[in-house]
């Protein structure tokens, strides 16, 4: 049954992500929508804010009707380094896995398809090294 839940939310992102294309002209990176956030000046009148806002609306809905048991093993200190380390990251290499690992690559973008492999074979060191060296 969780097979066809994951297969149901890769489909609304992929329909959520040509819809924005479709209907603003832009790439659906969320990193690129937060940034555009830091600016307060006409904040509601921006595709990306009401965007952000969906994703966050849908995680509420969705845990109202079926709650999710997540469950943290990393300290408080971890998960703030590991979001600056994310957050550095992204800045680094223009974008995150919305924008390139799921908007990049469907457009077939050399630089997208890099970008993803690298962070993605970093994602998979990291959790190499923590798991077998730093446990």
């Amino acid at each position: 049954m969780e097979y066809i839940q994951s297969l149901l939310g890769g489909v609304l992102i992929g329909v959520a992500v040509v819809g924005y294309l479709f209907t603003h002209g832009r790439v659906a990176g969320v990193s690129g929508m937060i940034s555009q956030q830091f600016n307060l000046k006409g904040i509601f009148q921006r595709s990306s804010f009401w965007f952000l806002v969906g994703l966050m609306a849908v995680t509420f809905i969705y845990q109202q009707i079926k709650p999710l048991n997540i469950q943290f093993e990393a300290s408080a200190i971890w998960l703030v380094v590991s979001g600056l380390l994310v957050g550095f990251g992204t800045r680094l290499g223009s974008g995150c896995t919305s924008g390139h690992g799921v908007c990049g690559i469907s457009r077939l973008s050399l630089r997208s398809i890099i970008a993803t492999l690298v962070f993605m074979c970093m994602g998979f060191l990291t959790v190499f090294i923590f798991k077998h060296y730093l446990a």
